[in-house]
């Protein structure tokens, strides 16, 4: 299992010939919130396009690197069709509130985790109640629910059934190595 903070920050580089291609800014998402692809950095704040590889384009990723089978990978698009990303986007899963459907807050989402290369389902978040509770407390990870229709992702919060609470565990803040 990998978590989306580890990515970001690597480089990606081309199998092809080893040159660093870009680094991981972020990541988009379907309307499912299965991950779609990497969103590599961009240079200016307000420009208009962005440049992105396809989840299905990655080679293989690990601790330090993320690798893809060559430039050709690159797409260049308009930033509006990025909808939904961790960190930005219109809709972004970081900070977003996980709540039961009884109103229990469970906290905010922190990092989500997946496996790599078989499947871009998230399978566990990790959430934050801020900073001096992460210190006291620890982070919880909330793994997710198998049938997705259990869950709501919506725009502004994730809804998940009342169960859910009692399914949280400790974890060391971005420490999880299921």
């Amino acid at each position: 299992m990998i978590s989306l903070q580890q990515l970001i920050g690597l480089p990606v580089i081309a199998m092809n010939n080893g040159k660093q291609i870009g680094i991981v800014q972020d990541a988009w998402f379907d309307e499912h919130w299965r991950m779609q692809g990497l969103v590599l950095e961009y240079a200016k704040w307000f420009a208009m396009k962005v440049r992105t590889v396809p989840w299905n384009s990655v080679c293989s990723c690990g601790e330090d690197a993320v690798f893809i089978k060559d430039e050709t990978q690159i797409i260049t698009g308009k930033r509006q069709l990025l909808q939904r990303g961790f960190c930005t986007g219109v809709i972004h899963l970081k900070d977003m509130p996980i709540i039961t459907v009884t109103g229990s807050q469970l906290g905010r989402v922190s990092d989500v985790y997946f496996q790599p290369l078989q499947d871009t389902q998230i399978v566990g978040y990790e959430l934050t109640d801020g900073f001096v509770s992460d210190l006291i407390e620890g982070r919880k990870w909330l793994k997710a629910p198998r049938n997705m229709n259990d869950i709501l992702l919506g725009q502004n919060a994730i809804i998940v059934p009342a169960v859910s609470e009692s399914e949280l565990e400790p974890v060391a803040a971005s420490n999880f190595r299921g």
